[in-house]
């Protein structure tokens, strides 16, 4: 069986077993790994020594959000992570992992900063990456919100609302870009969130709705 299949099904159990909810899974994580190797397809070519790091890149990408604290202990889902990976690839490898996924959040890197992962900050860095572009989804922001909302659409709007203009409107003004194709697909991903954002407001006021 592919390392991929591999990969995507744990992220599909692991949903299940903790309750996360579709903002935060599989199609997430789908959504993650492109991104990911949409950024490393143009970093190789500035850094060739990435090419030995592709795996960590990929996997990092597809199971980062297995440990988050939003519904799972952390410490959990990183021994979950780490059980599952065990013989697929070196323990150096899950070691970076770990890492990576460990300290990749924004509220991780707004309250910390980055950290220093040596060899591999290169890869933490398109991983992260990624995981803040796919953040330009409105919709999937307001799934996540209107779970928290008990299903209340005009709370989940306003809730995410909140988020986007306080968080996810500000990426690059926070300078959390640092890769050519994030800093170039943030503007566009930018413009399209805010003509998702129109769209809501009009739906939202139809009487009939």
């Amino acid at each position: 069986m592919l390392l991929l299949t591999k990969l995507l099904q744990f992220v599909l159990l692991t949903t299940k077993r903790y309750c996360i909810d579709e903002s935060h899974g599989l199609g997430h994580s789908m959504n993650v790994l492109h991104f990911a190797h949409n950024i490393y397809e143009g970093e190789v070519r500035l850094n060739p020594a990435l090419k030995s790091q592709e795996n960590v890149i990929y996997i990092s990408a597809i199971i980062h959000d297995m440990c988050d604290k939003k519904y799972v202990d952390p410490e959990q889902g990183i021994s979950d992570i780490e059980e599952f990976l065990q013989k697929k690839i070196t323990t150096r490898e899950i070691d970076a992992v770990k890492q990576i996924i460990s300290t990749m959040s924004y509220s991780y890197v707004k309250k910390n900063g980055f950290p220093n992962l040596g060899e591999y900050q290169h890869a933490y860095h398109i991983v992260r990456e990624a995981d803040l572009l796919t953040a330009y989804d409105f919709d999937r922001c307001m799934i996540y919100k209107i779970h928290l909302c008990n299903d209340n659409i005009d709370c989940a709007f306003e809730d995410a609302m909140y988020l986007f203009e306080n968080r996810v409107l500000q990426h690059n003004n926070d300078k959390l870009f640092l890769t050519d194709y994030s800093l170039s697909k943030s503007m566009e991903l930018h413009q399209y969130s805010l003509e998702r954002i129109q769209n809501w407001k009009q739906l939202l006021k139809k009487p009939h709705l």
